[in-house]
């Protein structure tokens, strides 16, 4: 039986302060259904003398080693650069006044 209803969904956009029309309201209504129908699926089979993974097969640090390398000067770095001042990289304010 459904557990997800759509005056579900809207309670959820709600919390999520997310503004949902009717036709996202229904599609999510379905597509969440399906994954708590998937979840309740693998409960069912999941039991005790299975541990629990994230991985079928173990996994290794694949990382170089750190190691101090050549760097680039700064005019190289910035050569390409839009704009630049001070040996910085110049950008556009993205915050406004609000914050």
């Amino acid at each position: 039986m459904s557990e997800i209803t759509p005056d579900l969904v809207r309670h959820l956009g709600v919390l999520a302060r997310i503004q949902l029309d009717d036709e996202e309201v229904t599609r999510l209504t379905g597509e969440l259904d399906a994954i708590v129908d998937g979840i309740a699926k693998v409960s069912e089979v999941a039991t005790d003398d299975v541990s629990a993974t994230s991985h079928p097969i173990p996994l290794q640090n694949v990382f170089r080693a750190d190691e101090v390398g050549e760097m680039l000067t700064i005019e190289q770095t910035l050569q390409n650069a839009p704009d630049a001042d001070d040996g910085r990289f110049r950008v556009t304010a993205i915050l406004g006044e609000e914050q």
